[in-house]
């Protein structure tokens, strides 16, 4: 049986992972066991936090809705029932940006949910 050697496939694989880490500092950009374990942290963080940033934003909708509704009276979890009673399908997102460009139209949903009363 043949012998492989892998020169060229090594060499490609190394230079993929050091355009990588261009950018990084010290041995991290130009050692490759260095450039190697600092990818694959970077990574695994990058993962992680695309989750965390669905989470962050959803958090910051939220303190945004509770701002203005607590200013009109009703808090954020009465809105958000009265939301559902009313069959007024808004997800967070919407009514944040209501909430932070358009106010005016914001109160007439929180003075259609408090009418639910």
């Amino acid at each position: 049986m043949s012998r492989v050697k892998r020169a060229v496939l090594a060499r490609k694989h190394r230079k993929g992972i050091m355009k990588h880490a261009k950018g990084y500092r010290q041995a991290r950009k130009s050692k490759f066991k260095a450039a190697k374990d600092a990818l694959r942290h970077a990574w695994t963080y990058a993962y992680r936090d695309r989750k965390n940033k669905k989470r962050t934003f959803r958090n910051l909708w939220n303190l945004q809705i509770n701002a203005l509704a607590r200013q009109n009276g009703i808090t954020y979890s009465r809105l958000m029932e009265g939301l559902r009673k009313k069959s007024i399908e808004l997800d967070r997102k919407v009514l944040s940006e209501l909430a932070n460009d358009y106010p005016e139209v914001f109160i007439k949903i929180v003075e259609e949910v408090r009418s639910t009363k």
